[in-house]
């Protein structure tokens, strides 16, 4: 371990290189390990191997090969798994018996152009596509050391050493790596979709899950699985939570919709209290501009003199004063270097964030209907319903339907009992109804994280739709200047970034390299949602950005958003650091122990994502290619050597199970042949072994065609 550190930190271009030749080692490792079970098993089943290659020697290329016994090992150029060639290895050997008979009697018919014997003119012997050694048939049937000759068992043993190698791979990979510890994302809730299905069940920032459909859950990959893979789909999903700062763990029901991809119940990473090492602030932002500078890695210990011990006290503070200054108390780790020895001295730093105003255009577009309600809210307690179209607040209208969480937000945290009338027409009423909602101080605030985001108000408890069509334009501002009016449809809206000259100028180069943004389009329309997430991306945008709104009459503008007045961003610029957890065994027992279900739950994940694929419960926009699984690799490496210990026994349990599927040209595919023979005595006819084996080999190469176009963005995820 001191070595990995060690060569991790001379340089960023040494990391890299670094980092990817432990890739390759570790991809390698797992098809080393396939091959050497054919291998191994093959011997020990005495027969004869003749080559031993990891990646395949395509047109006799290769980039090196030595020989040593009787079998030749190499590496070749295709980097796309590996071979053991074996004595005799044929696929369908009743082929094989035909073309020695058929050769057999062209020789017993004096036809020189039949067969193809040792002595032979090469060039002549090869003119006939029919043409067959028959010496070398005869010894791949009849040789005793030839894989055809061993009985349906032996090969069978063979065949499946590759795929049970595998499985012990995957679980000396996860034995090995909790020892080192193992550092996961937390199973708790990071931010919550409005209109989803934690938000109905009124999770928040800060809760844990201890139990999923009865099941215990440690990391967010588990909950993720237990969502997206689960029967709950529209049915509900059942989780014990523990929220901080409340004695006793309780039980919600959250609905799994059916996303893009797979099901969810709308919820973000768990974030911790400390600012995350590449950005901590974004740039531009409130936090930006705060002095002294925050840096990455600082921990927020106090906000306004009340202590934050999680992330979930820090998302109270900002819900609860959007538009007020905030004091921030950070504790910040610096090293020093006394003598030959660094010691880490630690400090508190006290730094003040003045409120964000939000990035606006100046449009008011025009309030959907009401799309959920969350449990035990007012909106609840007071019968408002999803389907209810909102005339009315207190006899006005409702305004711009992205500032009246805000407004309504003021209004509670002015008054104890404050309440207001909403007006709203329901399906089944003649009349609009007058509805009284007792309103309740928000210490929470939703994101519109996704396309097709609502819009929350938590003082009422309710989520609705922001249509694309406008319904007011703001003097003065860009919308305005535009020429844009009441009545217009925005069909669809797209981010411009900043060119490379204002960033130059900004200083905002280094920020842009690792933020990455590219342009960004959003559909949406008169009866789409869509706006708040356009509003939403807005505000983490850098400097300079535009946005270009396309029209339903073919019209095109561009804007600059502008700063409002008197409507605030509750995040403020703050990046916090992911939440992790970190599980580590004290003993080998332990480590087995927990090595053994890692590989057990790796086998069975990979068996539920094939039936929530098969069933279309997960999209195959899901699935990942080798570019895609490169990164991963790549990523794990850098979190450290036990994370990249568990992908290498995830991939390898993947290995495994695909590879033993009943497909032809896999190795399951070879067993069910095989069964077929230990069944009928025979072989399967050469027609039917052909034509099974076309058919999966066409199958094979429509996956990688499919992944690939997902890797490299061919075929759209969305």
């Amino acid at each position: 371990m001191g070595l990995y550190l060690i060569a991790a930190s001379e340089s960023s271009w040494g990391m890299f290189t670094f980092y990817s030749v432990m890739v390759l080692i570790g991809v390698n490792m797992i098809i080393l390990a396939h091959e050497f079970g054919h291998f191994i098993v093959a011997r020990l089943c005495g027969v004869k191997c003749e080559k031993f290659y990891v990646w395949f020697d395509v047109f006799g290329w290769r980039i090196c090969r030595f020989q040593w016994g009787e079998t030749e090992y190499g590496i070749g150029v295709l980097p796309l798994g590996g071979y053991v060639k074996m004595l005799g290895q044929e696929d369908n050997p009743a082929r094989l018996r035909e073309e020695l008979e058929r050769a057999k009697a062209a020789r017993a018919a004096g036809d020189p152009f039949r067969e193809k014997s040792p002595g032979a003119n090469p060039d002549q012997a090869d003119s006939s596509p029919e043409a067959i050694d028959v010496e070398a048939a005869e010894q791949a049937l009849y040789d005793p050391r030839s894989y055809l000759s061993q009985s349906v068992p032996k090969r069978m043993a063979i065949i499946s050493a590759g795929v049970i190698m595998n499985v012990i791979f995957a679980l000396v990979a996860a034995v090995a790596a909790y020892p080192l510890g193992v550092k996961d994302v937390a199973c708790a809730v990071g931010l919550v979709v409005p209109g989803k299905g934690a938000w109905q069940a009124g999770l928040r920032p800060g809760d844990e899950f201890e139990m999923i459909a009865g099941k215990p859950v440690q990391t967010f990959s588990d909950l993720k699985a237990a969502v997206s893979l689960g029967d709950g789909v529209g049915q509900g999903v059942s989780m014990v939570v523990r929220r901080p700062r409340v004695k006793e763990s309780f039980q919600v029901t959250a609905v799994a919709e059916r996303g893009v991809l797979a099901p969810e119940i709308g919820i973000g990473l768990p974030r911790s209290t400390t600012l995350a090492e590449s950005l901590p602030v974004f740039p531009g932002s409130s936090a930006d501009m705060a002095r002294p500078a925050f840096q990455p890695g600082d921990r927020v210990v106090r906000i306004n003199d009340r202590p934050t011990s999680d992330y979930a006290q820090i998302h109270s503070q900002l819900a609860r004063h959007t538009d007020e200054p905030l004091t921030f108390t950070v504790q910040r780790t610096a090293e020093s270097q006394s003598g030959s020895e660094k010691a880490a001295a630690t400090e508190e730093i006290t730094i003040e964030v003045a409120p964000m105003p939000m990035r606006r255009l100046g449009l008011v577009m025009k309030t959907g209907p009401i799309t959920a309600i969350q449990d035990h809210s007012p909106a609840a307690e007071a019968n408002l319903r999803p389907g209810d179209q909102i005339l009315l607040v207190d006899g006005d209208p409702p305004g711009d339907p992205m500032t009246l969480p805000d407004r309504l937000r003021r209004l509670a945290s002015g008054s104890e009992q404050a309440r207001v009338v909403l007006t709203v027409s329901r399906d089944g009423e003649e009349k609009p109804l007058d509805v009284e909602v007792l309103l309740r101080v928000p210490d929470t605030f939703e994101l519109p994280l996704t396309r097709e985001s609502a819009v929350s108000v938590p003082a009422l408890g309710i989520a609705y739709q922001v249509l694309g069509q406008v319904d007011a334009v703001l003097p003065g501002t860009p919308a305005e200047k535009a020429g844009l009016k009441p009545g217009d449809v925005v069909v669809q809206a797209t981010s411009i970034p900043p060119d490379k000259e204002f960033l130059k100028s900004q200083g905002l180069e280094e920020a842009a390299r690792k933020l990455r943004q590219k342009e960004l389009v959003v559909k949406l329309g008169d009866d789409k949602s869509g706006w708040p997430f356009v509003l939403a991306w807005i505000q983490d945008c850098l400097p300079g950005t535009r946005l270009e709104l396309e029209l339903q009459d073919g019209g095109k503008v561009a804007l600059a958003p502008v700063e409002a007045d008197d409507w605030f961003y509750p995040q403020r610029g703050l990046e916090f650091a992911v939440l992790r957890v970190q599980r580590r065994a004290d003993s080998p027992g332990e480590a087995i122990a927990l090595g053994t279900q890692e590989t057990v739950d790796s086998l069975l994940l990979i068996f539920r994502t094939l039936k929530a694929l098969s069933t279309g419960q997960v999209s195959g926009k899901a699935l990942m290619g080798p570019v895609g699984i490169v990164q991963v690799a790549y990523y794990s490496v850098v979190e450290g050597p036990g994370e990249f210990l568990l992908f290498l026994c995830l991939i390898s349990a993947n290995l495994a199970v695909i590879n033993f599927l009943p497909i032809p040209v896999l190795d399951g595919g070879h067993m069910v042949f095989l069964a077929y023979e230990g069944i009928r005595g025979k072989p399967p006819s050469e027609g039917v072994f052909v034509g099974l084996s076309y058919l999966g080999l066409a199958l094979i190469l429509i996956l990688m065609i499919w992944v690939i176009g997902l890797d490299f963005g061919c075929i759209a995820r969305q």
